[in-house]
């Protein structure tokens, strides 16, 4: 692992332990050039994703943007962080034993939205609103409406 302070290349694992997760594994490390110290991550991956474009552009899978588009449409609200992290788990979970090594960009944006909206409706609207492009308060409305269905549209 290269240290982040000076690069050298040949730095030394000091103690490994599980993340607070259990799903990664947590590894403190020291660089005998510089003395610097550092935390490592990592993570089990079944398998090497790539996301499919709706424009047909195809790019790896990339773990941190899902993390960061999820932690967007939960900002400010009252959920457990770990609950988050346990939530991110199984999406990226449930991504790797598809089967598949292409995964749709659409697929994944349902599978996020499923998740959310079992965890936090408003999360799940702010989401909604990127992935599904509002444009006005009349998306929004149509979209809130949808989660209502035994409330009549025309009150």
């Amino acid at each position: 692992m290269r240290c982040p302070f000076c690069g050298n290349i040949d730095t030394q694992v000091k103690d490994s332990r599980p993340a607070e997760d259990h799903v990664s594994i947590r590894r403190r490390r020291f660089c005998p050039a510089c003395g610097g110290r550092f935390t490592t991550y990592e993570r089990v991956q079944l398998r090497d994703l790539v996301v499919v474009k709706t424009s047909g552009k195809r790019e790896d899978f990339d773990r941190d943007k899902l993390e960061r588009s999820i932690r967007i449409s939960m900002q400010k609200r009252p959920i457990d962080p770990e609950r988050i992290d346990q939530m991110i788990s199984g999406i990226v979970r449930r991504l790797e034993s598809m089967g598949e090594t292409d995964v749709g960009s659409k697929q994944i944006g349902e599978i996020v939205m499923e998740a959310l909206a079992r965890i936090d409706t408003v999360a799940y609207v702010r989401f909604a609103s990127v992935y599904k492009n509002f444009q006005a308060a009349d998306d929004f409305d149509k979209f809130v409406q949808e989660l209502r269905p035994d409330t009549p549209a025309d009150e």
